[in-house]
């Protein structure tokens, strides 16, 4: 059975330590809307894998490649906005093949202006 990405229950604290970065930096992640943990009853931050993953993409961007939060919120708003529309083509791909129509073209993956590693986003 799968992980789901969006569990997992990692503390502010841990999270901060893991990553180096300051707790006040991930509060200030949440508040401008770059991440959204969940919370307990009790308030307290609660980071997923998923969250993780997002927050590394932000690091990334901003240790690695020079990109500033404004910056950071565009890039994660087009790569949300082209996840979303490459599922769209994906489901109508496969409604197309039911359909019975051969050879239904697939979106090729392209090249960006970074390169993406296994490290992560890394510049040419």
């Amino acid at each position: 059975m799968a992980k789901d990405p969006r569990l997992g229950a990692y503390m502010i604290g841990v999270v901060s330590m893991r990553y180096g970065v300051h707790p006040q930096t991930l509060r200030l992640y949440e508040r401008e809307g770059l991440l959204a943990p969940s919370r307990t009853e009790g308030k307290t931050r609660l980071y997923s894998d998923e969250d993780l993953e997002r927050l590394e993409f932000i690091l990334n961007l901003t240790r690695d490649l020079g990109v500033n939060l404004a910056g950071v919120e565009v890039v994660l708003t087009l790569r949300d906005r082209l996840n979303r529309m490459q599922e769209d083509l994906e489901r109508l791909a496969q409604a197309l093949e039911a359909a019975g129509v051969k050879d239904v073209p697939r979106p090729a993956s392209g090249t960006g202006l970074v390169k993406l590693t296994p490290h992560g986003l890394r510049k040419r």
